[in-house]
């Protein structure tokens, strides 16, 4: 990338000692790091409709109740959580709760699930987002894959530029947002209070029920799919805990009280959003041709969301009230996946670090981010948008598995933590308090634990044995890395005597004529003063090596030249086997090969040079007690100072 347009895109670098600068308060940390539990209200409640409605109208009842187990589920989780906050301060949230209770088996599977969750965040967020846009703009349907890939360019490019400014950038949606459903849950409300309740446009609609007459076992599993899918308002929940470092300090403190700030709109906002659903009486089916009264084509018109509805319902349709909904919707789903771009790349940076996942990202960019995992995060989802065609129903089956996997585990490691706390605590009044908090979190990993199973029974033949596969296949990828680099960093260990100081040197200098690159080679090998040196060409054309030999013995070079013969026109394999040779006569000898090189400013021009060079070095490195030296030669368009158009003349050196 052209440094002008990184800089326009990420901005300038920043100093590594202003990382503090970098640092959150609570009202920027809450749309930083709650976008997405904030933002999963808006389609939650459509999700438990969906599933209800599979039964046609009749099981709606079961939606108050379903959102009710919902809520409490979440409100268990984050209590929860804020003591993962507070024991394990550091950041590595899940992962380290398990890794140090459980052992790093436990860790690893509870980073591979959250790693999964995170780009299924992008990819269901913007997905979500873009529904929420095509239901107020419907001809934008069949761009509808390019526009999630957009959203998510966007995103990352908002996030590259560094923690802060993306979290000043997303600040004022989440916040219109959640003030623009309060006011809509609020007047709503307070119709239906007054005595005129508002109408959905499809109160009048009936659905076609996939299944009839369900009773007992079948009725308790239809009921169980729609929590699990209703679960989907807990996603995100964790991303807290994972960037505590990312707080202004009390760290804790400031996380603990955003969690709890995160918990109570959360509620409050799905709550609201369901009551208005079933008071208007919105209707939404999985496929929309078994909406009986759907007015479009059914084959190819979009139903509109269960939030554009109520929102048409409380405001009325093609208000100022109805788009202002939709577009802060669109915005704040979209927006949501900014959550999984905080969450993604510090989790992936301390894994990094453990040496779980390549040490690249560990590593700040320009901005003070971790860009690597920005960019590894958004290929990914963006692949996900791509293949499943950006449907929202078809990647939502693939979400929450992994990210109940990683609160179960987290909520067991916890109790361990608490149990080693209260072996060693006397004191009552502080035992009192672990005792307290060994209860909330074991109640949540009962609750987390319980909605595993049901979501893996419920979601795993619509698509959730994709994440089985994948969390495994995870895990050992992340075991294969940290054997790599363990094997890597015993084979490097020094040994207890320290290096053995080659016998003799000889230095071996490539030449395939006499040129400036040559003579500078021949000198910087004269200068190193090995034992042996000696120049070597290999005689591809045998007029050009007469006229080579004629040219040294002219210049009177005081380096002995060496003609290999090439009767197949190869020049790697002489110089294989002529250094062979030097090795076998001399073992305990080093050989350094000295290659000149042309260094060129353009990428094109790399294509007409060197390539022999990389031949030669490729073949090279892989031979032992042989050094391989690259000689740089400079040429023009390698470099020009600022403002000077020209390139520079040939054998001006930089400074």
């Amino acid at each position: 990338m052209p440094t002008s347009v990184k800089r326009l895109l990420v901005g300038r670098p920043l100093r590594s000692d202003r990382l503090g600068e970098t640092l959150l308060p609570k009202r920027l940390a809450l749309p930083v790091f709650a976008s997405d539990p904030l933002s999963s209200v808006a389609y939650a409640t459509q999700e438990i409709l969906l599933v209800l409605t599979l039964g046609g109208l009749a099981y709606l009842y079961l939606a108050p109740w379903v959102a009710l187990a919902v809520v409490v589920l979440l409100a268990v989780v984050v209590a929860s959580y804020r003591q993962v906050v507070r024991a394990y301060p550091s950041g590595g949230g899940s992962y380290e709760v398990a890794s140090r209770n459980l052992g790093r088996p436990a860790g690893l599977v509870v980073a591979a699930a959250l790693m999964v969750d995170y780009v299924m965040t992008v990819a269901v967020s913007v997905a979500a987002g873009v529904d929420n846009i095509i239901s107020a703009v419907p001809s934008w349907q069949p761009h509808r894959v390019l526009i999630n890939v957009a959203f998510v360019a966007v995103l990352t490019a908002m996030n590259l530029r560094g923690v802060r400014e993306s979290g000043t950038t997303f600040a004022w949606p989440t916040y219109l947002f959640i003030s623009g459903v309060l006011v809509m849950v609020a007047v709503g409300l307070g119709r239906a209070v007054a005595g005129d309740a508002p109408v959905a446009e499809s109160a009048g609609w009936q659905v076609r029920p996939e299944q009839v007459g369900l009773t007992g076992l079948a009725l308790a599993l239809l009921t169980l799919r729609a929590f699990a899918s209703g679960c989907t308002a807990l996603t995100g929940v964790e991303a807290i805990s994972n960037g505590v470092p990312a707080f202004r300090p009390p760290k804790a403190a400031n996380a603990a009280r955003t969690m709890l700030a995160m918990g109570a709109t959360a509620i409050t906002l799905f709550a609201g959003i369901t009551a208005l659903a079933l008071i208007t009486r919105v209707r939404v089916a999985e496929h929309t041709c078994d909406l009986i009264g759907f007015p479009g084509d059914c084959a190819a018109d979009p139903q509109r969301t269960v939030i554009a509805q109520v929102a048409a319902a409380v405001f009325g349709d093609g208000s100022a009230g109805f788009f202002a909904i939709q577009a802060l919707t669109a915005l704040i789903l979209i927006l949501a996946a900014n959550t999984a771009f905080n969450g993604f790349p510090l989790l992936a940076s301390i894994l990094a670090q453990d040496r779980y996942l390549p040490r690249q990202l560990h590593t700040r960019g320009d901005r003070l981010a971790f860009s690597n995992g920005i960019i590894v995060l958004a290929v990914v989802a963006a692949g996900l948008i791509w293949a499943f065609d950006g449907s929202v129903t078809r990647l939502i089956q693939l979400y929450i598995l992994g990210v109940f996997t990683s609160f179960t585990l987290s909520q067991a490691g916890m109790v361990r933590h608490w149990n080693r706390a209260l072996a060693g605590e006397k004191d009552p009044r502080v035992r009192r308090q672990l005792h307290r908090s060994r209860a909330i979190n074991a109640l949540g990993c009962a609750l987390t634990g319980l909605v595993l199973v049901i979501v893996l029974v419920t979601k795993f033949t619509h698509g959730a044995y994709l994440v089985v596969i994948a969390v495994p296949a995870l895990f050992v990828l992340m075991r294969a890395v940290r054997g790599h680099y363990d094997r890597f960093g015993a084979e490097l260990e020094p040994e207890p005597g320290g290096v053995v100081m080659p016998a003799r040197v000889h230095a071996v200098v490539l030449v395939s004529r006499v040129h400036r690159p040559t003579l500078q080679a021949l000198a910087y090998a004269r200068a190193t003063r090995p034992d042996t040196l000696t120049a070597l060409t290999v005689e591809i054309n045998r007029e050009e090596a007469v006229r080579l030999r004629q040219h040294w013995e002219d210049r009177g070079l005081p380096v002995p030249l060496t003609v290999l013969e090439s009767p197949y026109r190869e020049i790697t394999g002489p110089v294989l086997d002529h250094v062979a040779r030097l090795r076998a006569e001399d073992p305990g000898a080093l050989v350094v090969v000295y290659i000149p090189e042309y260094v060129v400013g353009r990428w094109w021009e790399q294509l007409l040079h060197n390539q022999s060079a990389l031949r030669l070095k490729a073949r090279l490195l892989f031979q032992r007690r042989v050094m391989v030296v690259s000689v740089p030669w400079q040429l023009a368009s390698s470099h020009r100072p600022p403002g000077d158009p020209q390139p520079v003349p040939a054998g001006r050196r930089q400074p």
